[in-house]
């Protein structure tokens, strides 16, 4: 076969594989999204309490400042972890759509007094405010929803790609948040088809367990 012939049906399979990865993911992100969202406001409650208690044991005793998240879309609430971490001294940040840079995150100082607006995705999310922005490595932790996991640490977002995108620059450095994903256990999986670009958890934790894959 002309090696032109041999190029052609490589990249041919490429985008086959391709296309079924991102099929896959897809079908993984309703099936997901579809589990967490039946869950009872019961079963929500007792995951949120049931997370607490696991971050606060995984939490080291040392620490300046976490990022976290406000609950959407069926996602465990940390809300009584924001809380005991202003309790403690403890600073936090939430993430902000970037103005300018489409699909990146900001981290923002979140107080209990932060003034809010609902961004284009429905979520709440500190106004804007330069003065408040805190860099990636200004943080010890940083504590992200996700879809999907598994136990080798790989983590399937939204689709959007906007945490990968953030901590991209993140990945081979020495001074970075430890990247720990939250999740009710019904979002496991055995094993998730990844892209190149999905950045690696270093622990994920759940209502039940608190996973560490031994590349962390």
């Amino acid at each position: 076969m002309p090696l032109a012939n041999v190029w052609q049906v490589a990249y041919s399979d490429m985008e086959h594989i391709a296309m079924n990865t991102t099929e896959s993911r897809n079908s993984l992100r309703r099936s997901f999204r579809n589990a967490r969202k039946a869950l009872t406001v019961q079963q929500q409650q007792d995951a949120s309490a049931a997370l607490f208690t696991q971050i606060e044991h995984f939490l080291p005793a040392s620490l300046n400042r976490v990022a976290l998240y406000l609950a959407n879309d069926g996602e465990p609430d940390l809300s009584t972890v924001i809380r005991s971490c202003w309790q403690h001294q403890i600073a936090t940040s939430l993430p902000v759509l970037h103005p300018v840079t489409k699909k990146h995150l900001l981290m923002l100082n979140y107080t209990a007094d932060t003034p809010m607006h609902i961004n284009r995705f429905g979520i709440a999310e500190p106004a804007l405010n330069c003065q408040a922005i805190r860099l990636l490595n200004q943080h010890d932790v940083l504590f992200m929803p996700l879809v999907g996991f598994d136990k080798q640490g790989n983590r399937l977002g939204m689709g959007g790609g906007f945490y990968d995108r953030t901590l991209a620059s993140t990945v081979n450095c020495e001074s970075r948040p430890r990247l720990v994903g939250v999740a009710h256990d019904c979002q496991q999986a055995e094993s998730l088809p990844i892209q190149p670009w999905d950045v690696p958890l270093d622990a994920i934790i759940t209502p039940t367990q608190v996973i560490q894959p031994s590349n962390s």
